[in-house]
């Protein structure tokens, strides 16, 4: 165990108002493509980039591409939690973690055990029909070809956040409260890139704020930087 490892455990164990705000890399150990990385989503090549596949423009104008890119690069079903996810439902059920605030749209923290989950960009696993409003499982949307459509006839949309569409501004408002009662601040497995979610991070107040990610992250005044697998890393907590 490295000091750095050595510190966050004692800080830890000393700690009862932990908050965990995740990214990509969290996932990443679980075999979910990070979209920014070398190899990641973002790097390879389609008709269109990533970014345009996933707008609501597109998603309005093409729908028929869209869920072609949709259930092949977004739907990764068969992952399971790793080491981090574990962790975290752990410190929850201790009583030490408040919440676990991610980006990711995978329902990996909540399959390893957490509750308390704030799903900023929301789930691949809720999915609504536009028409209706009537609620659909993933396989709603897994499980067919095409543009899928609800028993009433309306457009089945993932409940996810698009490249313009705005955040769920309740969600983000009860992340702003964890953060700001938090003792602690673990960040993992983010670039702190993608705003207003990056923006999140000014409303800490506390004098423990550790990154967790395997490349330094500029312009974060952390008080403890690991750059390692997340996942190796909360698993010597």
């Amino acid at each position: 165990m490295t000091d750095a490892v050595k510190k966050l455990k004692d800080w830890t164990a000393e700690s009862s108002r932990i908050v965990f705000f995740g990214g990509a890399g969290v996932s990443t150990e679980s075999g979910i493509p990070d979209f920014r990385s070398t190899d990641g989503l973002y790097c390879q090549q389609y008709a269109y980039p990533p970014e345009t596949i996933l707008s609501h423009t597109f998603y309005v104008r093409n729908p028929e591409e869209f869920y072609r890119f949709y259930r092949n690069k977004m739907l990764y079903l068969d992952a399971g939690p790793n080491a981090a996810h574990r962790k975290l439902a752990e410190l929850e059920a201790q009583g030490k973690l408040l919440a676990v605030i991610t980006q990711n749209i995978d329902g990996l923290h909540q399959k390893a055990g957490s509750k308390n989950v704030l799903e900023l960009h929301g789930s691949v696993l809720r999915n609504h029909c536009q028409k209706c409003g009537a609620f659909h499982g993933v396989e709603a949307v897994a499980g067919r070809t095409g543009v899928p459509r609800c028993q009433c006839g309306g457009v089945i949309k993932p409940d996810v956040v698009l490249y313009e569409e705005g955040l769920d501004q309740d969600v983000l408002s009860r992340s702003v409260g964890a953060i700001r009662q938090a003792d602690m601040l673990i960040i993992g497995g983010t670039s702190l890139t993608v705003y207003p979610a990056a923006g999140l991070v000014q409303y800490y107040r506390g004098n423990k704020l550790v990154v967790i990610n395997k490349s330094s992250l500029a312009g974060t005044d952390a008080d403890l930087t690991i750059n390692e697998p997340i996942g190796e890393v909360m698993a010597q907590l």
